[in-house]
């Protein structure tokens, strides 16, 4: 049965269901055997699903792809399923001279849910605990700029306490975001709010041990805009920061 299911995957790399196309990327050349990089396949699926009208789901099953790294494209109502790991590369100088590992730019109507996100940040905290440079900067797990209405919900978060500067989730230049039951643990803030945020709504957090919920840097820039409307109800702050032992 299992042979005859993986024969039918490959034939059919997309699956019509009433709620509406499903892109496999096994199909388009994902393998999880832990060496192969899956960010070819990981496009095409994506391309794959941007050119059709109707709302899709690109669908990631269980297993452990090594690298995903990259940019995607404009699209609405599109789904991606995570039953798996998606890993990074442990050399953070494996995407050059990108901060970003992963990211959505663009796009409207995306859902991103399930699974794990494993951003192997051992190297780049320990380059900069070294104290040499040349370090990239930052260290922040989610980045909300520049979006309208997002809402971030059972999501774990979870730095060890060798990760210097590590933020949770960062937002600005946003509107409409809400972040609920998020549990949180990083080496800096759980929540960092920048500039031109507003209209931010934070419920059921659980952060710590952290910095806690900041508001800043603000006033660097003469005219930079201001953050407005934030709400914080409903949560619980355990232990200042990680130890620094």
């Amino acid at each position: 049965m299992a042979l005859a299911l993986l024969f039918i995957i490959f034939l059919f790399p997309t699956l019509s269901s009433a709620a509406g196309n499903i892109y496999n990327v096994v199909s388009f050349g994902a393998r999880s055997d832990g060496r192969t990089d899956p960010s070819a396949a990981l496009l095409k699926a994506w391309n794959a699903a941007c050119a059709t009208a109707r709302k899709s789901t690109i669908y990631i099953p269980a297993g452990r792809p090594v690298v995903f790294s990259g940019n995607y494209g404009k699209s609405r109502g599109i789904t991606v399923r995570l039953l798996g790991n998606l890993v990074a590369p442990s050399d953070y100088r494996a995407i050059g001279n990108s901060a970003i590992w992963l990211s959505f730019e663009f796009i409207s109507g995306v859902t991103f849910s399930g699974g794990t996100l494993d951003g192997q940040g051992g190297g780049l905290w320990a380059c900069k605990r070294s104290g040499e440079g040349g370090c990239p900067g930052g260290a922040t797990h989610i980045v909300i700029n520049g979006c309208d209405d997002v809402k971030i919900q059972g999501v774990t978060v979870n730095a060890s306490g060798a990760s210097p500067n590590t933020d949770g989730i960062y937002v600005q230049l946003s509107t409409g975001v809400t972040i609920y039951k998020a549990n949180i643990a990083t080496r800096d803030d759980c929540i960092s709010i920048g500039v031109g945020t507003s209209n931010l709504w934070i419920e059921k957090i659980s952060c710590g041990p952290s910095h806690g919920i900041s508001i800043g840097s603000l006033g660097k820039d003469l005219n930079e805009l201001g953050v407005h409307n934030v709400t914080v109800t409903t949560a619980t702050f355990t232990g200042r920061k990680w130890s620094e032992n």
